[in-house]
């Protein structure tokens, strides 16, 4: 039986937004946000938050029992490694990546993204960017099989893609069938707004939203459009 698990990425540093998964979103933790909005999928079996074993990451992991999910530690700078050794003793036939920089992450679109990489021939699907789609950035995750992970755990040499830890893929495309494909309600192509954390800007741009943590993925796209 095929067993479909998703890892969260996630760590307390961050260049551009230091202890950015602690800061509050309308009175909530973002590391909150990501992980309920996510326990909302229908097809994933299981979900682990991978964060890195050094100290400051203590608190986020002290915060994330409290959510009821497992969180698994690994190095920090090689976050390919850590995912693979979070996830191999799962079972997992099937791995859904997804970033805690998206707190307002759809269980909905993850859910259609098991669907295709179910439906359709290929290596790695995605619907969290909008390259050569139609999604708001955010939204989505990224999916591969178990296998392909371990192989990608062998063979990546180099430190970036051991960083971006399904980076490999993309820049060798050749190697890989890599697909994607729109949103299925229309009311959601809109490939030009952007739901992800990066800096300050995209922090202070949600904060000045009136939504709570419920919200769906197609009345967040009327409030941002209004802009």
């Amino acid at each position: 039986m095929k067993k479909t698990i998703a890892i969260i990425q996630a760590r307390i540093g961050s260049s551009r937004l230091p202890y950015k998964m602690m800061l509050s979103l309308h009175g909530i933790p973002l590391i909150e946000w990501v992980v309920n909005r996510v326990k909302k999928s229908e097809l994933l079996d299981d979900i682990i938050v991978a964060i890195p074993k050094n100290k400051d990451n203590d608190i986020l992991e002290q915060y994330i029992k409290t959510l009821d999910v497992k969180v698994f530690r690994g190095s920090e700078d090689n976050v390919l490694n850590r995912f693979y050794e979070a996830i191999k003793g799962e079972g997992a036939t099937q791995i859904v990546r997804i970033c805690a920089d998206n707190p307002l992450i759809d269980a909905n679109e993850i859910d259609n993204l098991i669907k295709f990489y179910k439906n359709n021939n290929c290596d790695y699907a995605y619907n969290h960017i909008p390259k050569f789609n139609l999604y708001p950035d955010g939204l989505g995750a990224e999916i591969i099989t178990f296998d392909i992970l371990k192989n990608l755990n062998n063979v990546v040499k180099k430190q970036s893609h051991k960083e971006h830890c399904l980076s490999y893929i993309h820049d060798n495309s050749s190697q890989y069938e890599i697909k994607t494909f729109n949103p299925l309600d229309e009311s959601l192509h809109h490939p030009e707004l952007k739901f992800d954390v990066d800096s300050f800007d995209d922090y202070y741009k949600l904060c000045m939203k009136d939504f709570d943590i419920n919200i769906s993925s197609k009345d967040l796209v009327k409030l941002f459009k209004e802009n």
